[in-house]
């Protein structure tokens, strides 16, 4: 069916394809909520554990009340996250879904994706006015959510592939780390990407900084249960005012793009690394084109970049917004401008760009 008015011309068959895949929008934007409670009351671990269960099995087996555990199945049933056998009334977590929602050391681990992107939503009303005005809302004023979906997200990630394949990317880190470097971390958060380099490089000394308090609270006492705090110390400080100089490298992970003044970082990295240093630049996959990131991984890194990392930049000095699909380019423009004369992209991963530049 077509429909015609004075101005448009509607495909009826369009519209309807249309209207369906916005149901199943609405679908998957509840699902977000359904993951995070099926993570949080342990629902996917006891399925992966024990087997195909039943609504009543569940339930008793959590702890929870038997109508939330039905109805919570079922959605995951027909959002095909389970499957259900009607014979037995029994659902089953089948071992892709398992490994992918209940293994949190491995890079394909999704609850902490999904419960930053529930934090992220939650807050979606405090940007309204933000988004009339021009105005920010900073890293610290959003739920916590957001700040231990967004650890849980990356740090599988960093446990697969820094000390693996990231930093033996990089010239000659691995050498200077393994005989003995300084590194500081910066904007490190809850100390994830800290603690892993500290863990694998014994002779190496790390400081990691944050401007967030309580997520340098939380990392120092991380690095104390890991046994790492003799060679690790955390500082609450901006990118652009941590302490100390001659560092062999400084990382930034997940964070660049989120800074109100990437370039007074870039200069502050400059003056704070050693002649011959690295500055490891970790970065969310995206092309320098909007059309290279017109896919999933893009579209879910453009929403956050929407609801969260471009109003945390626009909430600092400066606030130049690169966005999470900066691309290689505007952050080449960003090192080049903080000083660095070299830089290139030396490695990959569905979800991240790792970035060099060097003095």
């Amino acid at each position: 069916m077509t429909t015609t008015t004075d101005s448009i011309t509607v495909d009826g068959d369009k519209l309807m394809d249309f209207v369906f895949r916005a149901v199943d929008e609405v679908g998957a934007t509840l699902n977000a909520a359904l993951v995070v409670m099926g993570d949080k009351l342990g629902y996917y671990r006891i399925l992966a554990d024990k087997g195909p269960l039943t609504s009543a099995e569940l339930a008793e087996s959590s702890g929870t009340a038997l109508p939330y555990a039905r109805e919570w199945l079922n959605a995951q049933a027909a959002g095909e996250y389970l499957t259900y056998d009607p014979a037995s009334t029994r659902y089953t977590l089948p071992p892709e879904q398992a490994a992918a929602l209940t293994m949190e050391d491995s890079p394909a681990f999704l609850p902490g994706f999904f419960q930053l992107a529930l934090g992220t939503v939650r807050d979606a009303d405090n940007l309204l006015s933000a988004a009339r005005s021009g105005a920010g809302f900073g890293w610290h004023e959003h739920v916590s959510d957001v700040h231990i979906g967004c650890e849980r997200f990356f740090r599988p990630s960093y446990h697969a592939n820094l000390v693996e394949s990231w930093l033996p990317a990089l010239d000659g880190v691995v050498d200077k780390l393994q005989r003995g470097a300084t590194v500081a971390d910066v904007g490190c958060g809850h100390g994830a990407s800290t603690i892993l380099m500290a863990q694998a490089f014994p002779n190496s000394t790390f400081v990691g900084s944050d401007y967030h308090p309580e997520s340098i609270a939380t990392a120092t006492s991380r690095a104390a249960d890991a046994g790492v705090s003799d060679r690790v110390r955390f500082e609450v400080a901006a990118a652009n005012a941590f302490s100390g100089s001659g560092f062999d490298l400084v990382t930034m992970f997940d964070c660049l793009h989120d800074m109100g003044d990437p370039v007074g970082a870039a200069r502050h990295v400059r003056a704070a690394v050693a002649a011959d240093g690295t500055w490891m630049i970790v970065e969310p996959m995206a092309g320098d084109h909007i059309e290279d990131n017109l896919n999933p991984v893009g579209r879910a890194y453009y929403g956050f970049s929407t609801l969260l990392c471009t109003p945390a930049s626009l909430s600092q000095d400066v606030g130049l917004a690169l966005g999470t699909q900066a691309g290689p380019a505007r952050i080449h423009d960003v090192t080049t401008a903080g000083g660095f004369t070299r830089f290139g992209r030396v490695a990959e991963t569905p979800f991240n760009q790792v970035l060099e530049a060097r003095p």
